[in-house]
């Protein structure tokens, strides 16, 4: 009955990969058992679904074990939306740990598309009722909605989120048995994980919707120590893993020292989850000739190349670790960190290494114009 039954069925590991899938999803997705099985859930969930799950339902399973009746959209296997919605229930061992998530899927095409004509005739009227607005008025307010959208992911947004990371360390003080401390830790890490995502999806709106990320120059504040620290923190995030610095900054650098540890986090942290497990991650950092350069690098399987034409856009994401799923936004933000500086960020992959370098002008007027671009070395003889 489950594998052929009116509604579709995924088994999830703990780790959110895909155990088991009924027939009926693989029939509605168009796609096979060995495309879906051992591969995490997020792959197949459209963009707002892979948001959805990740800040909403998946930290629900973990706090009551179950959620029914949430619409969620998966992809097909020829890149359409699969409208459904879905009831979920985690299995638990008798020490309270997660072995399992099983989901079950139902068909909603129907009710979505009466949805979507009710939105439809909803933009239709209120697009009529604009219509006699001056074409100036109309382009202001959309500048207003652009600054406002990016003021409530920075205020709204983060405000709540400091109340609650604030009510969470209150209760950790007086928390008494060992099952509340355990609630209180996991409500600690969804918060820092929302944080982080609120902030990545911050600098997206800033670079699509706004000026850029903005950047604030500070030729006197030391760079290296704010790359150590990153390195530091990095290492502490990955113990077991091998991290080795070479830093040559031998004179002050007119940029942003915040914004550039932000994106060698990024660099570092994507280093880590697609590099060899085996070898170590490699940072340097040198000023030469009017330029300071960062690089990152690591040893593992070379990018394909139908990858490196995406791997700085929004979203994208390869085949990332359990342990590391995230937006896909990191390359992203760390490209416009190099625009933003009038810098150019290059990705080079071939099977000796993967590397990803940034340089900019040492003074901040060098270059008028920042770029992002990818190339692939020529094979290493």
């Amino acid at each position: 009955m489950v594998e052929n039954g009116p509604f579709g069925y995924v088994s999830l590991l703990p780790t959110g990969h895909v155990e088991y899938v009924n027939n009926t999803l693989l029939e509605w997705s168009g796609r096979t058992a060995g495309e879906m099985t051992g591969r995490p859930l997020l792959e197949f969930l459209t963009v707002p679904g892979r948001i959805y799950y990740e800040t909403h339902l998946a930290p629900l399973l973990r706090m009551q074990g179950s959620f029914s009746e949430v619409a969620l959209d998966l992809l097909k296997g020829n890149g359409e939306p699969l409208h459904t919605i879905a009831n979920a229930k985690e299995r638990r061992d008798t020490q309270g740990t997660p072995t399992a998530v099983r989901i079950a899927f139902v068909k909603a095409t129907d009710r979505r598309r009466y949805e979507q004509e009710l939105l439809r005739s909803r933009e239709m009227a209120r697009a009529a009722s604009e219509a006699t607005e001056e074409k100036l008025q109309r382009e202001h307010q959309m500048a207003e909605l652009r600054e406002q959208f990016i003021a409530v992911l920075g205020h709204d947004l983060r405000n709540p989120l400091a109340a609650l990371s604030a009510g969470a360390r209150i209760l950790d003080r007086t928390a008494q048995s060992e099952k509340e401390r355990k609630i209180i830790t996991m409500m600690q890490t969804t918060i820092t994980r929302m944080a982080a995502l609120i902030d990545d999806v911050l600098d997206l709106a800033r670079g699509r919707l706004g000026g850029g990320i903005a950047v604030e120059h500070k030729a006197g504040k030391p760079l290296e120590a704010v790359l150590i620290h990153v390195v530091d923190e990095l290492r502490l995030a990955s113990p077991g893993r091998e991290i080795l610095i070479d830093l040559h900054v031998d004179r002050p650098v007119d940029c942003d020292s915040s914004r550039i540890g932000q994106m060698l986090s990024n660099l570092l942290g994507n280093a880590l989850t697609h590099g060899s497990a085996s070898k170590p991650v490699i940072v340097r950092a040198e000023t030469r000739d009017g330029t300071f350069e960062l690089s990152v690098s690591n040893a593992g399987e070379p990018i394909p190349p139908e990858a490196m034409d995406k791997l700085f856009e929004p979203f994208f994401r390869g085949k990332a670790r359990a342990s590391r799923q995230g937006l896909g936004l990191g390359l992203y933000i760390a490209s416009q960190i190099a625009r933003a500086h009038s810098g150019e960020l290059v990705a080079t992959s071939n099977p000796e290494e993967t590397r990803f370098t940034f340089t900019m002008p040492v003074e901040a007027n060098g270059i008028l114009l920042g770029r992002t671009k990818h190339k692939t070395p020529p094979e290493p003889t």
